[in-house]
């Protein structure tokens, strides 16, 4: 059978900070991220099936990037749990604003392993997580690929 990879691209807004890094990411500020989720499969063959010769429905693994990545973090701030930005967090919180207190410190590196983790829970059995990538800024972006974590 032949193994067949798609691809479905998604964007969201995201602030975040980063404590204690000796640059202007320390500073509260955000990025138009581009998400680029690839599945691996094979092609459904059975006549009797809606989905026939897809690997898997686009609309379906939409609705997975939306509940598990989009939906959470656009217009989102996220800042590590485990740093002083937690007064700034709560103060934010108090005030209305969408905060993600995040087990990592949350740079492009770390979100994409999240964002993995997340997706390939909700994925169909048959249907394995190849690769994603997550575009932070124009010339900068994080890859996780499921051959280098395996």
């Amino acid at each position: 059978m032949n193994k067949i990879r798609i691809t479905k691209e998604f964007t969201f807004e995201t602030g975040h900070a980063l404590y204690g890094y000796d640059g202007k990411c320390r500073n509260v500020h955000g990025h138009s991220y581009h998400l680029s989720v690839t599945v691996i499969g094979t092609p459904i063959t059975d006549n009797s099936e809606v989905k026939l010769g897809m690997v898997m429905d686009f609309g379906d693994l939409k609705k997975i990037v939306k509940e598990e990545v989009v939906d959470p973090f656009d217009h989102a701030t996220v800042f590590n749990k485990n740093t002083p930005h937690i007064e700034l967090a709560e103060e934010l919180e108090s005030r209305g604003h969408k905060i993600i207190l995040a087990n990592y410190q949350p740079t492009s590196e770390n979100m994409v392993i999240d964002f993995a983790e997340r997706i390939q829970s909700r994925l169909p059995e048959n249907i394995r997580l190849h690769s994603l990538r997550l575009r932070e800024t124009g010339t900068a972006y994080a890859e996780w690929y499921a051959s280098d974590n395996s």
